[in-house]
């Protein structure tokens, strides 16, 4: 299950670009980028089943609209291949700035010849993957059949692809003549997967066979057999998005940018707001982030834990992780524990099972309520030792007794 949120950002020319950020229901492993097919949009079936896939394996990943297409801003008749990695760079300096660095980036058909030429200005990119990606941004022209001659004379045409008609300027063509694939492919010094349909009948296999002769190691080619260019099927693309994120896992699964780096040491955690939404917060842990956020009922998106709910779970995974080092203290066959917790604000003389401290104050205080289960079951003699067990948990302790919390203000900060 994942969390979708529609996002704007300006592109490289000035024009808003409409995004979908997807985000896993958990900690996010890193950040990832996709880049569509030419005169594609960001919701194809190709880039929203590879998104799906890559969320359930703890990605975060940016789909957007070019300039001109989808729900972008902008003169599609003024853009070009340059401006296109122009754009992704944008993209990628968009989730720098309000999430974190891509370290992996994936691009469909023109996309991925798109991605091969942004990497290398992407410092925290580990590894890019290519979808049916031609060796040679020329190749694109084939598009425009019979029309190359007449944009070549007149200086721009009306041209028809996929049913829809584009102009394209003669700027076009010749900023796609002028692109080296090759001796960027070369320099990539990233990771590489190459993923191509031998019966692709409208970017041939060769391409790929080029593209893969051209990278340095470490580099992977899998076949996606049967499958068209566009990846319509529905088994092609949740094949291509497993095989995604099974390979990235090896190079960008643990990976943390220097900006994350730079916030988050091991004992400390770092919450800034990201942007989106009236409270969503990005939270960083050491080599782990995730979000925090507000229901949707007081005006939040539901994007994370409430800050209560980080209570709860602090409270329950400590809980278990106590039972857990006593049972393997004392050599006890503990089956599997399962904590839940509820938080709620109650009248403090009401409490009958709180502490007396608590009892005797005015007002309402706050009120977790622990339930423990374990798989199997436990001896009577020992329900009363569990309970005792998870009294001493030090988050228990920390909430019952109270903590110091000590303020200071850090002066003006970067907001970069």
């Amino acid at each position: 299950m994942s969390n979708g949120q529609k996002i704007t950002f300006p592109g490289a020319h000035g024009a808003d670009l409409a995004a979908r950020l997807d985000l896993p229901a958990g900690s996010i492993h890193a950040f990832a980028l996709f880049a569509h097919c030419f005169t594609c949009t960001k919701d194809t079936l190709a880039a929203s089943r590879i998104a799906s896939e890559l969320t359930r394996s703890g990605y975060a990943v940016l789909r957007f609209d070019f300039t001109g297409l989808g729900g972008s801003g902008g003169d599609f008749a003024n853009t070009d291949f340059s401006a296109n990695v122009a754009d992704l760079l944008a993209a990628a300096d968009y989730l720098r700035t309000n999430y974190q660095a891509p370290a992996l980036l994936i691009g469909h058909s023109l996309g991925g010849a798109a991605v091969l030429a942004a990497a290398g200005d992407i410092a925290e990119v580990r590894a890019v993957v290519t979808v049916g990606a031609p060796a040679d941004v020329a190749h694109v022209l084939h598009n425009f059949g019979g029309d190359v001659e007449r944009i070549e004379a007149e200086g721009e045409a009306e041209v028809s692809l996929a049913g829809r008609p584009f102009t394209i300027r003669k700027a076009f063509l010749d900023d796609a003549r002028a692109q080296d694939q090759a001796g960027r492919i070369g320099k990539l010094r990233k990771a590489l997967l190459v993923l191509h349909a031998p019966t692709d009948a409208t970017v041939g296999i060769e391409n790929a066979a080029e593209i893969f002769a051209a990278a340095k190691h470490p580099k992977s080619f899998v076949s996606l057999d049967g499958a068209n260019h566009l990846l319509t099927g529905r088994e092609d693309a949740s094949f291509a998005a497993s095989v995604i994120a099974a390979w990235s896992a090896r190079y960008v699964g643990d990976a943390k940018t220097p900006a994350a780096e730079d916030a988050s040491g091991p004992d400390l955690v770092t919450v800034s707001e990201s942007g989106n939404g009236k409270f969503q917060q990005l939270v960083r842990s050491g080599p782990h982030t995730l979000f925090a956020d507000e229901p949707t009922d007081v005006g939040g998106a539901d994007t994370g834990p409430a800050p209560y709910d980080f209570m709860a779970i602090a409270l329950a995974a400590c809980t278990s992780m106590t039972l857990r080092i006593y049972a393997g203290f004392k050599q006890i066959d503990l089956g599997r524990i399962s904590v839940s917790v509820s938080h709620g604000k109650v009248h403090a003389r009401d409490c009958a099972d709180c502490v007396e401290e608590l009892t005797e104050q005015g007002g309402k205080i706050d009120r977790f309520e622990r339930v423990i289960a374990i798989e199997g079951g436990v001896p009577a003699e020992l329900e009363d030792k569990v309970l005792e067990i998870a009294d001493k948990c030090p988050v228990h302790r920390t909430l019952e007794s109270g903590a110091a919390v000590v303020t200071r203000y850090a002066g003006d900060v970067d907001p970069a």
